[in-house]
């Protein structure tokens, strides 16, 4: 099935593809010391892959005038649809032939985003030569591999070879098994545009399957069309790369990594582990970004987790030795004077309030601050009061039973201690 350009643009604009880029995108919880959660993430993937450096290999034989002439008509509105979906795309204009030919291998033009160059490179080509069914490009898929084109780190490498014939093998002294493994050390998928019979011998399917890519059909009319359908219809391998952790955080992801149809989204489950001696009210970063074909796909596909650790250690309270109302802190004189003492392992002091509990009545008292001082008076026939102390001592608490101390921290977690009034 082909399409125009035109009729391809239009199906974009109305298209549900969902944006690229990682959803959700933030994470923000609370979680228990020792304990996870899941996520599902979804990575919707770009319809062409980021950063493409992608170099036309165009058969320049006798046979190939009509589909150089589409390329010279169409290579603008190659160009703008490709980079209205990646603007940083760039491409080179490279040429082959048969053995026989003067120059069956040449760059016309490296790689570069401007639009002009690249025009006058192909508007160089023409067809002419070729003295033999087979021509030679395996021999050009090994020389772009090895270093006569520049391409960019991190780029994702695309080879779209136009051509309507299988190649010699050897071709220019290579193997097609060479030219392959040329291909894969430097992470470069090829795209197959058969404007003839460019599969016959299956070397074409050979090199795309080994890399990655496809093989277009097309007419002689409509190879500026299969280009960027063969674009739009690679592989992204979408991997999930944990950035950084903040100590006590855990990310893993299943699958480690999965293969999607460009242009579609690859779905994995997070899970997010927080360590059983994570901080208590900390609250705990990581970072992750999703590389396509191995490379970082920007700033939308990156994720931010961040997890408040929950507080839930009670708090400590008790009853220590405390002044009498002349401030003497001797226990052998102040046997049932106290002082109420609290603290938190997330919270400040300040923000504790002890509760102060008959035992026996259940009548209660306060809330007071850690370090308040009492004098106790334990008297199971009165009626269980408070007044204020005197000299050192803040209050006087009468009880028909023991002091339960009660204070709970801003978590919820409540601790309790006994008092009792020495005989």
């Amino acid at each position: 099935m082909r399409f125009s350009i035109t009729a391809l643009i239009s199906a974009l604009a109305g298209s549900a593809l969902g944006t690229p880029g990682v959803s959700p995108a933030s994470v923000s919880q609370a979680a228990n010391p020792g304990s996870s959660f899941y996520v599902d993430k979804v990575v919707n993937t770009p319809e062409i892959p980021p950063k493409p450096d992608v170099v036309l290999l165009v058969d320049v034989t006798g046979s190939m005038s009509g589909p150089i002439g589409n390329i010279k008509t169409n290579l603008a509105t190659v160009i703008s649809t490709v980079k209205a979906s990646q603007p940083a795309a760039e491409f080179a204009i490279a040429s082959f032939g048969d053995i026989a030919d003067p120059n069956p291998f040449q760059v016309r033009q490296g790689l570069t985003g401007d639009e002009a160059p690249l025009q006058a490179a192909v508007n160089s080509l023409a067809a002419g030569g070729g003295g033999d069914l087979p021509e030679d490009w395996i021999n050009a898929l090994y020389r772009l591999s090895t270093g006569d084109i520049a391409f960019r780190d991190g780029s994702s490498r695309v080879v779209v070879v136009v051509g309507d014939a299988p190649s010699h093998d050897p071709s220019g002294g290579h193997a097609l098994g060479e030219a392959i493994a040329a291909l894969q050390a430097k992470n470069i998928r090829v795209i197959a545009v058969d404007v003839g019979s460019i599969n016959a011998l299956n070397q074409a399917t050979a090199v795309t399957d080994a890399t990655g890519g496809v093989i277009v059909g097309s007419a002689a009319n409509t190879v500026s069309d299969a280009i960027v359908n063969g674009l739009k219809n690679l592989d992204v391998t979408v991997t999930p790369e944990v950035v950084s952790c903040d100590a006590g955080l855990t990310l893993a992801f299943a699958p480690a990594e999965t293969k999607v149809p460009s242009g579609t989204a690859a779905t994995f489950n997070e899970t997010v582990q927080v360590a059983g001696d994570a901080t208590q009210g900390a609250t705990l970063h990581c970072s992750t970004r999703f590389l396509l074909n191995g490379a970082p796909g920007g700033d939308a596909f990156t994720q931010t987790v961040a997890v408040k650790v929950n507080d839930v250690t009670p708090p400590t309270v008790s009853c220590a030795d405390g002044p009498n109302p002349a401030g003497s802190t001797n226990p052998d004189k102040n046997a049932n004077f106290w002082t109420l003492t609290a603290q938190d392992n997330v919270d400040d002091k300040k923000d504790l309030a002890i509760l102060v509990r008959d035992s026996v009545s259940g009548a209660q008292f306060g809330p007071y601050a850690p370090g308040t001082t009492i004098k106790l008076v334990q008297a199971p026939g009165a009626t269980p009061n408070v007044k204020p102390g005197t000299g050192a001592v803040n209050w006087r608490i009468t009880l028909k039973g023991c002091a339960v101390l009660v204070v709970k921290d801003k978590a919820g977690n409540e601790a309790t201690a006994s008092c009792c009034a020495r005989p």
